[in-house]
């Protein structure tokens, strides 16, 4: 018999294993002293003295458990609601700003200027925050005007300008928005089903890292598709739906930004656990020491990746906010916000449309910036479990 506290793993491991897949336990070399001991101790005594002993034992050391649990799970020391709900407060008018200023001087939807402050605004609306309810309904009206202008091309299937990423992110929008499915989103879910041979949705640019990645493309055309197919599309939908799983279980993510799309992909569509787990794992143990998560290998964390594997990690793996994981994130994101209320994040693209200003900070950076904001927003605003 190996001696208690080896490296040695007893046939019994996978009491502690299955906790430690669901990162509730500290590293088996952590718990398994406690575990020889209950096991090979011998007890004194009748049987019935014998069972008691074992009782008090596990009772032992169940309550030792609980301690590493809770060190391993819970930050005591987290971010206070209170901190965190300053932070959102300080977000909100500066994501106001920026989408009323998208709107102004750009006619088309943007996603980092309207999809994503309007995903955040309407989570900080359902939470209790106060947000300016008619300046939301203009950016929506801005978003369904737009998808109109481009209606005819949906139905032959080209589409507007951003591909498959815009008309998803649009639909997104519109769904959170509460907006009604109408001829003109009808037509744009024509546009991605049309082709029926593809299985997967592909971004039309190569702008790191919100227009770039398959992954992206692929999570938003799904859920644009679920919130507003037809019942004359259900065929051709369910279809690319299965093909889309297909895809997304056999192809691998590079960067964080596939990472958490896979992530949300797999998880909008049902999949089976032993594959989202995996995917939420890949994405666990790319978390920097300072709590955040960068969008490549060898970077910086941001509040860009940082926000948006927060997101996906409770979304779609069921990653408790109250986990050391979720919190240390929320920690990174708290301090890396500026005093004005929004997060800087560099831009990785190169620019081709003309400038403007937006009425957000940080000059040739804010359009990433705005879009980083609204994933750090939104990170934070999951920290009200519920919706009031």
């Amino acid at each position: 018999m190996p001696a208690p506290g080896t490296a040695a793993v007893p046939a019994n491991r996978s009491h502690f294993a299955f906790l430690q897949d669901h990162h509730i336990c500290r590293p088996i070399t952590e718990c398994q002293p406690l575990y020889w001991w209950y096991l090979y101790t011998p007890a004194k005594g009748s049987k019935q003295k014998s069972t008691t002993m074992k009782k008090r034992k596990l009772a032992l050391v169940c309550l030792l458990y609980v301690g590493s649990i809770i060190s391993t799970t819970v930050n005591a020391a987290g971010p206070s609601q209170e901190a965190i709900d300053t932070a959102i407060r300080k977000s909100i008018p500066l994501l106001e700003t920026t989408a009323a200023g998208s709107s102004q001087h750009r006619q088309c939807f943007t996603c980092h200027g309207h999809a994503m402050p309007i995903l955040a605004l309407v989570a900080a609306k359902g939470r209790g925050f106060t947000i300016d309810e008619k300046n939301l309904q203009a950016q929506l009206d801005h978003t369904a005007a737009d998808l109109a202008r481009g209606k005819a091309n949906y139905l032959k299937g080209r589409g507007q300008g951003g591909g498959h990423t815009r008309a998803g992110y649009a639909l997104w929008t519109l769904h959170t928005g509460h907006r009604k499915p109408d001829d003109v989103t009808a037509a744009v879910t024509a546009y991605l089903v049309f082709d029926e041979k593809a299985d997967h949705w592909k971004s039309s640019a190569n702008r790191p890292p919100s227009e770039k990645s398959p992954f992206a493309s692929t999570y938003v055309a799904l859920r644009g598709l679920d919130a507003f197919g037809t019942n004359a599309q259900a065929k051709r939908i369910d279809m690319r739906k299965q093909k889309a799983l297909s895809w997304l279980l056999h192809e691998q993510a590079t960067d964080t930004e596939d990472r958490v799309f896979r992530l949300l992909s797999l998880g909008h569509l049902a999949a089976a656990p032993d594959a989202v787990k995996p995917a939420a794992e890949q994405l666990i143990k790319t978390q920097q020491q300072d709590g955040g998560w960068s969008q490549i290998t060898d970077a910086k964390s941001d509040a860009y990746a940082t926000g948006s594997v927060l997101f996906a990690l409770h979304q779609a793996a069921g990653i408790s906010i109250d986990h050391d994981v979720y919190q240390r994130g929320v920690k990174f994101l708290l301090g890396d916000q500026l005093e004005d209320g929004s997060w800087h994040v560099r831009s990785r693209s190169k620019p081709f449309q003309t400038y403007y200003e937006s009425g957000f900070p940080h000059g040739k950076d804010q359009f990433i910036s705005m879009h980083a904001s609204s994933w750090a927003t939104l990170a934070l605003l999951l920290t009200h479990s519920a919706e009031r």
